[in-house]
């Protein structure tokens, strides 16, 4: 008998353990209640709350994750992350004056990474604001800021990637993997380069956390971009010297022409596209177009059209330039924002894609000296 109830002591105080507790202090908000969230795959949890003390000292005590999990405290409407990462003590100090920017979490590297993450993608979000709003105030040109807009999220991607594949199984490591940007993914499943920081952090979850909700959704969310990556890279073959027979995959592209009609991209099948991204208002694009013409009246018989997609921010130039142009040219409203641009992977304009008859990319053209070459492998 003695050696049952020593055994369900033993078992409850195991039950017991598995556990994390938050315990500490948030200054100057004495009477207030303070909540603790789950940062959920599904959307924001409330676990428990607590109305602070005169001495502002909380404390939360939760079912331990079986994997490294998101949670946040709120304070009216200030709201700060953390991460458990197991049967662990946190123990926390904020002021709340300015619950963000206060808060620490003693002795934890993870949740100090936390903070560093969220420190470069506000700094990066203000980078990009003041870029945005000289654009539109015209003081930088589309082509300054397609370089600028370029330079600020590699200098992100670059400082956040040590974070990433320094330590993929770290619950910062997938933190810092799913942060946006003005509402985008700034590591796309997609992109050649970023699908591997997804692929990393993939597997090692899966390693360490097998099974788990949160391992299972990444793990999912990596192999359906793997099966659409595989897609593309058969179409990026077309950086090689032969035809890629690839299964048609090509995103539709409907935009505006000059009078305001829609044409698809994918209205041309059956003829060999010349998918060209430009913006008119830059100084290569006289020469561009002239070069283009040239190029046009030589295939346009054989059964050539050029879909021509302008980023303009000024619509009146682009009408004015694109008026008499004798191929497609049709505008993206979103200009040198556009997700078009991230979804070609088009780093700089001009650039351009063969598509064959069957609608499939053939070809990237970023050297246009070469444009007729490539052309003349479709017939």
């Amino acid at each position: 008998m003695l050696t049952t109830l020593l055994m369900g002591c033993m078992l409850s105080a195991c039950k017991q353990e598995k556990v994390f507790q938050v315990n500490g202090t948030i200054e100057g908000a004495a009477g207030d209640t303070l909540y603790l969230e789950q940062r959920a795959l599904a959307g924001i949890t409330l676990l428990d709350s607590a109305i602070l003390k005169e001495s502002g000292t909380f404390s939360f005590k939760q079912q331990a994750p079986a994997n490294p999990e998101f949670y946040q405290l709120r304070l009216g409407s200030q709201v700060v992350a953390f991460v458990v990462d197991s049967t662990e003590t946190l123990r926390v100090m904020a002021n709340a004056s300015d619950l963000y920017r206060s808060f620490t979490v003693a002795d934890s590297p993870v949740n100090n990474q936390l903070r560093e993450v969220d420190e470069r993608v506000m700094q990066t979000a203000a980078k990009l604001t003041t870029l945005e709003k000289q654009h539109k105030n015209a003081e930088i040109d589309d082509i300054m800021f397609l370089n600028k807009l370029d330079s600020i999220l590699q200098e992100y991607k670059g400082k956040i990637s040590n974070i990433i594949l320094g330590n993929p199984g770290s619950a910062a490591a997938y933190y810092a993997l799913f942060q946006k940007i003005n509402n985008y993914l700034i590591f796309d499943p997609y992109n050649k380069q970023d699908f591997a920081m997804f692929g990393a952090v993939a597997t090692s979850w899966n390693r360490f956390y097998p099974d788990t909700e949160r391992t299972k959704h990444l793990y999912e969310f990596a192999m359906n971009a793997l099966k659409t990556r595989r897609l593309q890279e058969q179409q990026e073959k077309i950086l090689q010297e032969k035809t890629v027979e690839a299964e048609t995959g090509l995103p539709d592209i409907v935009l505006p022409q000059v009078n305001g009609s829609k044409v698809a991209l994918s209205s041309l099948k059956g003829k060999v596209v010349l998918l060209d991204f430009v913006v008119y208002n830059a100084d290569f694009s006289p020469a561009h177009n002239i070069e283009l013409n040239r190029i046009y009246q030589q295939f346009k018989s054989k059964g050539f059209e050029i879909y021509q997609i302008s980023f303009d921010s000024d619509e009146h130039f682009w009408k004015v330039s694109a008026d008499n142009l004798p191929w497609i040219t049709v505008r993206n409203p979103e200009s040198v924002n556009a997700r078009l641009l991230s979804m070609y992977n088009v780093r700089e304009v001009p650039t351009a894609f063969i598509v064959n008859r069957e609608g499939d990319l053939v070809a990237r053209v970023e050297d246009y000296n070469r444009l007729a070459a490539e052309l003349n492998k479709m017939w």
